[in-house]
């Protein structure tokens, strides 16, 4: 394709999401995260689904049509979006095309010693932590990394994204923290799982200068990004789509207080709840506190661990994954919180009785009814060459939502939905 009908194609695409943008549709989708967040009684619960590894089967590499490398990804980012509106479910579409700030980091690899994996081979397959921090020695070399940003390079960006689309569906700059608040994903790279899993009741005073490190780190992230003065709020997309979290600073610039923090303990899953609150939380609270609102938990069970997070200052997102209790959940966050419904990508993928999965979203949001909650499917590896997968689930979960929505007084005591087109 000749390079002017690349820029014809995905400006094409620009003025679809566009559209999009400026819908009804995507006006109450919007509405609707932003009644749940704000803990008031949205029409439904929003319904989200994020495929993850299997983009490669929704859009995979050769369905795009540009060639030039950056028209491409522009190209491959809106048709996203395009394919999630087909999906159906609640992703909000903002008015713009978000260009990412140029964040320079030093030392360059951020911790001053290289992060290794052991990759699969051709076949796929999972990856093996190769940890650079081996010896007690090694935690010597360990660097607090400094983030700063390079502004002609984001203003070259800008500008190409301006000439590109900017009259279709503006750019708009995103600066975002450079580090995670999840701590324990970077304590993994860097010390490997296992090992962490052996320090914290062997050699327990190595995994608290690493956690320590890592806390350090992030704080002095922020404080950097804080002082360029470019930080954005993040309160858009889906999940943490909210109304603007906390007053600007007097000159108009944004500080955490304005952000919303996610963060998770997967790494910590395996162990007590004394040892998570000693080796992982206890890191965690000293960031978690400076933010604005904060969301917490991924695929790990916390089931043993509710009280604790419901400790987290500005806590408004309490994610029960499918290996958490939801009665119990239910019982200690009521609707104090939101409640981030989780589901089990296996059981979406590979349903041995597709409606058990209608009756699985049915009887959680009976039981769920009265709170605040969002239902979203995330970490999807593969669609098991079943392409209709999401769009199915996306139709029973938001039948079920409808059906519990309390704004609907009389729910009807079955699914009353079809599965068999799973």
């Amino acid at each position: 394709m000749p390079h002017a009908d690349q820029r014809s194609h995905v400006r094409e695409l620009a003025r679809q999401v566009a559209r999009l943008a400026a819908s009804p549709e995507n006006a109450a989708i919007m509405q609707r995260w932003r009644d749940v967040n704000a803990l008031r009684v949205p029409d439904r619960a929003p319904v989200w689904c994020r495929p993850v590894g299997a983009w490669g089967e929704l859009l995979p590499e050769e369905a795009l049509l540009c060639r030039d490398e950056w028209l491409r990804g522009v190209e491959r980012h809106l048709r996203m979006i395009l394919i999630k509106c087909d999906i159906g479910d609640d992703s909000p579409v903002d008015p713009f095309y978000p260009v990412g700030a140029a964040i320079r980091c030093d030392p360059p690899n951020v911790w001053g010693v290289d992060i290794g994996r052991h990759m699969p081979g051709r076949g796929g397959g999972a990856w093996a932590y190769d940890p650079p921090l081996v010896t007690e020695a090694d935690f010597d070399r360990l660097q607090m990394p400094r983030f700063s940003v390079d502004h002609e390079a984001t203003e070259r960006e800008l500008e190409r994204a301006h000439e590109l689309v900017g009259d279709v569906l503006p750019p708009q700059l995103v600066c975002s923290t450079p580090l995670c608040p999840t701590l324990g994903t970077d304590a993994a790279d860097l010390r490997g799982l296992e090992q962490m899993t052996l320090d914290m009741p062997l050699a327990p005073e190595l995994m608290h200068r690493l956690m320590a490190h890592i806390r350090d780190a992030n704080l002095q992230a922020v404080d950097d990004l804080e002082a360029t003065g470019l930080l954005t709020r993040n309160n858009v997309g889906p999940m943490t789509c909210s109304e603007p979290v906390g007053p600007e600073t007097a000159d108009g610039h944004i500080t955490r207080a304005n952000l919303w923090a996610m963060a998770n303990s997967q790494e910590f899953d395996h162990v007590s709840p004394a040892m998570w609150d000693e080796f992982c939380l206890a890191y965690q609270r000293p960031i978690l506190e400076r933010y604005g609102l904060v969301g917490y938990g991924c695929c790990e069970s916390l089931t043993h661990k509710i009280d604790g997070v419901l400790s987290i200052p500005n806590l408004r997102i309490f994610v029960c994954s499918g290996w958490t209790d939801l009665d119990r959940v239910i019982e200690r966050v009521g609707d104090r919180h939101v409640i981030m419904w989780r589901q089990k990508a296996s059981e979406v993928v590979f349903p041995n009785d597709p409606a058990v999965l209608a009756r699985h979203l049915d009887d959680g949001m009976r039981r769920l009814r009265g709170c605040h909650v969002q239902v979203v499917l995330r970490e999807l590896q593969t669609l098991a060459g079943h392409p209709d997968r999401l769009h199915v689930w996306t139709k029973l979960a938001i039948e079920a939502a409808e059906r519990y929505s309390q704004s609907n007084t009389t729910p009807s005591s079955s699914p009353g939905v079809s599965a068999s087109a799973l």
